[in-house]
């Protein structure tokens, strides 16, 4: 089957929010276990589906839209995440994903000071559900796109890293995980992103030269962390696919 095959039944349900913001890794990984998969791009027009319920998982990307947007889209993904949550359906969000997990479990997502573009290192928490779902290592070093971050976490949830631009990076609250980062990222994704990357990114590289990368570091930190930032996907992935309820 392919992933927009929706007359098959599926393991797991991608909600896309942009064209250019699409699976990346996470869909070739999905591919390599032999995971059957169904995405749905709003953008695109395809409607999500009205409930979570037969699947496994529930991944939600990322996107240039603010989770705070008045969009009906955004709104019908965090009642599907609620969904997943009161079925026992682990999710997991990156970015814009990741925001609409704290909106819909009561947290807060408002704009940051300055933006985060680039390959950035994060730094984990020293707690069991941190090592488990991020690694052993302190530090990672993974890809940033956002201004927009989760200032104020959903009661129960428990921080799991952190940056010196973003305090809030990942957070685990019950079977799901929400993160701001793409660790989903691949170099497609990054070239397809830089062919537009909007009017507001030139300006912030000079800005703000200390969170947002200029073309030529961005390319070149690329090459030397993608292949980490896969391996730290790999565990993200495999941590949260052992948790399905099947």
């Amino acid at each position: 089957m392919t992933p927009t095959d929706f007359t098959a039944p599926a393991d797991v349900l991608v909600l896309q929010h942009l064209v250019e913001d699409g699976p990346g890794y996470l869909g070739q990984w999905l591919d390599a276990q032999g995971i059957t998969w169904h995405v749905r791009c709003a953008e695109s027009g395809e409607d999500y589906p009205a409930s979570v319920r037969g699947y496994q998982g529930l991944a939600v990307l990322g996107g240039a839209w603010s989770a705070n947007d008045d969009r009906p889209t955004l709104r019908q993904a965090e009642a599907l995440i609620l969904e997943a949550d009161a079925l026992g359906i682990p999710v997991i969000g990156h970015c814009l994903g990741g925001q609409l997990m704290a909106r819909a479990f009561g947290g807060r997502v408002e704009r940051l000071p300055k933006p985060e573009v680039g390959w950035w290192p994060i730094t984990r928490t020293d707690s069991l559900a941190a090592r488990e779902w991020l690694g052993e290592a302190e530090q990672a070093t993974v890809y940033q796109w956002h201004q927009d971050n989760f200032v104020e976490l959903p009661p129960g949830a428990e921080l799991l890293a952190s940056s010196s631009t973003c305090a809030h990076q990942a957070f685990a609250l019950r079977q799901h995980l929400a993160m701001q980062f793409h660790i989903e990222i691949t170099p497609t994704k990054i070239e397809l992103w830089m062919e537009e990357p909007g009017h507001a990114y030139p300006v912030n590289v000079l800005l703000h030269r200390d969170s947002v990368q200029d073309p030529a570091s961005m390319n070149a930190a690329t090459l030397r962390h993608q292949s980490g930032s896969e391996a730290m996907a790999d565990r993200i992935y495999r941590v949260w696919r052992s948790r399905w309820p099947g």
